[in-house]
């Protein structure tokens, strides 16, 4: 049977290269965003492109209630998920507004984790599939300049990990991957380090090696292995005076 990819957040630029790169792969796809509307000439370029079968969804990571209404809706349930969902929020106003610091740790953790732990439930009913969270580095350590979104993303590493732990002897893989920079319309204007960032096919590239070789976690690009280490190594005392 041709395998499907279900992917949660479409319409980012690593949502978009990670279609294509199944779609090559031979998966027939269901794109999920707030405007099913929006992800159609995307869908039709994957169709026209690859010759897939590919189908829109309307999904809101906020609106939890309606999440079991929105599996049930599926076509049926696919062979793997990418949970693409995020945002990055303003730190400042995050830290001044109570509502948009939640709408950051719900976006970032709340709806992801919830929406994966209920895929979770059908696929080990089913004993087979696999689940790709895209967290961040950002979620390693707590810094100034993003703690909000670092927090939730620390949270949504986490859920992976007990996910992870509690799948480990059932058919069902679960994949975290933690991106560093990346190069999208989010981070235009950003004045990032080339050596650190990487392009949305790169990013996809490394979550279909890590489904294909049964990786559990992966940094992308691999340097942020090294940097993330030292920076969670640093003593709170000389972290604390840093401006990360």
């Amino acid at each position: 049977m041709t395998p499907t990819l279900l992917i949660l957040g479409a319409t980012s630029d690593v949502a978009r290269a990670c279609a294509h790169r199944y779609a090559r792969e031979g998966y027939d796809l269901m794109l999920a965003g707030r405007d099913p509307e929006a992800l159609e000439p995307e869908a039709q370029d994957l169709r026209l492109r690859h010759g897939r079968i590919v189908t829109c969804h309307a999904f809101d990571a906020l609106d939890t209630a309606g999440f079991a209404g929105f599996l049930d809706g599926l076509p049926h349930l696919p062979d793997s998920v990418i949970c693409a969902v995020g945002a990055m929020g303003d730190q400042t106003e995050s830290q001044i507004d109570p509502a948009a610091a939640a709408r950051v740790m719900r976006a970032n953790y709340e709806g992801p984790a919830l929406i994966l732990g209920l895929l979770a439930q059908k696929m080990q009913a089913r004993d087979h599939g696999v689940l790709i969270g895209i967290s961040s580095v950002a979620g390693d350590r707590g810094r100034a300049s993003n703690y909000v979104y670092g927090s939730a993303k620390a949270g949504f590493t986490a859920f992976l990990s007990g996910l992870r732990n509690r799948l480990a002897k059932t058919g069902v893989q679960v994949i975290t991957v933690k991106p560093g920079f990346v190069a999208t319309r989010m981070t235009e204007g950003m004045d990032l380090n080339p050596r650190l960032t990487a392009l949305p096919e790169e990013v996809a590239e490394a979550i279909w090696q890590a489904q294909r070789h049964k990786r559990d976690v992966i940094y992308v690009r691999r340097i942020w292995r090294a940097v993330m280490t030292i920076i969670r190594l640093l003593p709170e005392v000389i972290f604390k005076r840093t401006r990360l």
